[in-house]
């Protein structure tokens, strides 16, 4: 099955993942809010989320399959002031999605082309599934 891939997810957020409730996570890698931009949430629409990093990303790493219930993709504006004569505008690119755990996976196959393309991964199906 081929899915959207999230890399470089926190073991803790996994494992929490795992209990089968469904979780906000807050996305700030460009390459996540890339991928994330691509997908329309919806029944049935699979993400692989893994803990390990998008340049270290292989056949065999291990993962997890979620359902993608929502993602909003939003811009926050930062100004810093320093010593009342200098600022600094910055703006900040995050994308919140709402996941619940399917099942864990496993990687057969990466594409991935670049930053600005979005990640997917060709998954194994697993043979245990989570009742929920």
């Amino acid at each position: 099955m081929k899915c959207a891939a999230l890399t470089g997810i926190s073991p803790e957020v996994i494992r929490d993942l795992r209990s089968g409730r469904p979780r906000t996570i807050e996305l700030q890698s460009t390459h996540n809010i890339v991928t994330i931009a691509g997908v329309e949430p919806g029944p049935k629409v699979r993400i692989f989320m893994t803990s390990t990093d998008i340049e270290d990303l292989g056949p065999g790493d291990t993962g997890i399959c979620v359902d993608l219930l929502s993602s909003v993709i939003s811009m926050k504006r930062i100004v810093e002031y320093s010593q009342g004569v200098y600022y600094e505008e910055r703006e900040r690119m995050s994308a919140r999605v709402q996941v619940k755990y399917c099942s864990s996976s496993l990687v057969k196959g990466v594409f991935h082309k670049g930053l600005c393309d979005p990640t997917q991964v060709e998954v194994l199906k697993s043979s245990c599934y989570h009742a929920g």
